[in-house]
């Protein structure tokens, strides 16, 4: 039986099923599990493991257990799905460089005045966010 840091398996359960919110270090323990994953995902040249699930399964067997156990299955679907849409992303602007296009930068922000330095508009903050409000 593989390794779960959590002390319910029921808790684990309900943040598969989307029934409860993972804390801080639930989604860290997910994120480490995805990364692990797509790491064994490149080492054996799998693109989408959705479309070759069963490559995918029979490359990265612990890798895809530890992923899908310590992640919200609606997470696993995303980031999948996000994982093939990057690196399409990521080949495109490769072939445009090549091609000699321009790079422009563009930067984006939502708080009123610029938002340059403003609290709550990093990770940390979100997340800090997130905590207070689940601690009501």
């Amino acid at each position: 039986m593989s390794w779960w840091p959590f002390p319910s398996s029921s808790r684990g359960d309900e943040i598969r099923s989307g029934a409860a919110i993972p804390t801080r270090q639930e989604r860290a323990v997910c994120w480490a599990a995805r990364d692990a994953y797509f790491a064994c995902l490149d080492a054996h040249d799998i693109l989408d493991a959705n479309k070759d699930a069963a490559a995918a399964r029979r490359a990265c067997p612990r890798q895809s257990d530890d992923f899908e156990r310590d992640c919200a299955a609606a997470w696993v679907k995303y980031f999948k799905q996000w994982r093939v849409a990057d690196i399409q992303k990521k080949r495109r602007l490769e072939e445009l460089r090549k091609q000699g296009a321009q790079e422009m930068e563009v930067s984006t922000t939502f708080a009123p005045d610029g938002g340059a330095g403003a609290k709550g508009k990093g990770k940390e903050d979100i997340q800090d966010m997130l905590e207070r409000k689940k601690a009501r």
